[in-house]
């Protein structure tokens, strides 16, 4: 059976990382098998859902490296869930529920308080038809229930081995509220029968809907996908990433330079037995997913970490991969991107040390250390210059004022880039040239 898998965000905000988690595992999923990958828009919550935001998750998505097979939403879709709501009324597996949200809390808190567990008590399967209709004309307008079975639903995880959710201490869960809006659950069981959905890869906090989304697969004569729930990413405090403030937009990250190979082996490969480093594709990080691999533990995100990767991708990488980038910020040749690369971790910050080689700078120079800089500026080499021109003249100048060490180096750098750090200077050199390099040393 061939590969078909989804993923399915809401476009009422922007995906983060814990968001690009499930859509890289799914993309990533279906390269390795030769699969399909669709991007579903759950859409159906009209006033939240923007066509904005869709297009934002596109293009998050895209610059991921993402590109979908097939793209729906399920507000195009709706003569399809009506079918199925009425499927489900005919075979009395959908009922309708009449009390309000505050008859339902009163409800849940008396069965608290008798240590019972507050679910649904189905009392709406003993309206008769009567009754009914006297609560529609005081103008009550039925939610729809389904009916669960209420036997233990099994099923073999992917990620997390054998499942067993018990359906008999959940509530018949509401599928269509009372304005004939619907809820999640219904429309995506009912696009994954249509688009013939093989893989649900998606969190582990899905695991208990799953029991829930078997029983309505059965209901509409569907087998139900194979599933596979990953662990969640979290901050260093445990708490999601989709829960916390400032959480890690997929777009804040590109805007800030991160590359976006480090975003996605970042969101793949935390909270897995596989080590977080350097992928030069996502084809290349897809022959490496194994369910297997995936931690039953919390995979906790750490900023330093995507940090250090990005720093890792950049000082790999080669000229030709940013090329064009580089231009933009002014960076125009492969000899200035060497000599910059190792002293940043974000492309942009590349332009920051760009006046080390065109200026201006402020040299500094210490009174103890004008003579020696005076000196420096006699012995410097006449060009051409290489990288070996820094070593020979600061051997020179070792040898005639028997500085060594930070005494020798330290006071040149400073008088060079009008900094105690920086890139070697044995790279600087040559783009600096002699006129530059005697101008600082003045």
């Amino acid at each position: 059976m061939k590969t078909v898998v989804r993923f399915a965000p809401s476009p009422t905000g922007l995906i983060h990382l814990g968001n690009a988690r499930p859509a890289l595992f799914n993309w990533l999923y279906a390269r390795a098998t030769g699969g399909k990958f669709i991007l579903r828009f759950d859409d159906t919550d009209q006033e939240r859902s923007t066509r904005a935001f869709a297009d934002a998750i596109e293009k998050d998505l895209n610059w991921l490296g993402i590109h979908p097979d097939r793209t729906v939403r399920q507000s195009d879709r709706l003569a399809l869930y009506d079918a199925a709501r009425d499927r489900l009324i005919s075979e009395g597996k959908l009922y309708p529920c009449y009390e309000t949200s505050d008859e339902l809390n009163r409800r849940r808190s008396r069965a608290r308080a008798l240590g019972r567990p507050p679910i649904y008590d189905r009392a709406a399967l003993d309206l008769s038809d009567e009754d009914r209709k006297k609560l529609e004309e005081e103008g009550r307008k039925p939610h729809w229930r389904f009916k669960l079975k209420g036997n233990p639903v099994h099923f073999d995880d992917l990620v997390r081995g054998s499942q067993t959710v018990n359906t008999a201490s959940m509530s018949d869960p509401v599928l269509v509220r009372g304005d004939g809006s619907y809820l999640y659950t219904l429309p995506s069981v009912v696009d994954d029968i249509d688009l013939g959905v093989s893989h649900i890869i998606r969190g582990e906090d899905h695991i208990s809907n799953s029991g829930v989304q078997v029983e309505i697969f059965e209901a509409l004569g569907a087998t139900a996908p194979t599933f596979a729930h990953h662990n969640l990413l979290t901050d260093a405090q445990g708490k999601g990433l989709s829960k916390r403030i400032g959480s890690l937009a997929i777009s804040e990250l590109r805007e800030q330079g991160f590359e976006p190979m480090a975003v996605a082996a970042m969101a793949v490969l935390t909270g897995t037995s596989q080590p977080v480093e350097p992928y030069h594709s996502l084809d290349d990080l897809a022959q490496k997913l194994d369910f297997s691999m995936i931690s039953h533990g919390a995979a906790r995100y750490d900023e330093a970490e995507l940090e250090a990767l990005n720093a890792r991708i950049l000082h790999q990488g080669h000229y030709g991969d940013y090329a064009e980038r580089l231009a933009e910020l002014g960076v125009k040749n492969e000899q200035v991107w060497l000599a910059l690369r190792g002293n940043i971790t974000r492309l942009p910050q590349v332009a920051e040390w760009l006046p080390l080689i065109n200026g201006p700078i402020v040299p500094e120079i210490a009174t103890q250390d004008r003579d020696f800089i005076t000196k420096a500026a006699e012995l410097l080499p006449q060009e051409p210059w290489d990288q070996n021109t820094w070593q020979s003249w600061t051997g020179t100048l070792k040898e005639q004022t028997g500085r060594r060490g930070k005494a020798l180096f330290l006071p040149l750098r400073l008088a060079l880039t009008g900094r105690p750090d920086g890139p070697e200077l044995k790279n600087l050199l040559p783009l600096l040239g002699r006129k530059a390099c005697l101008d600082r040393l003045s």
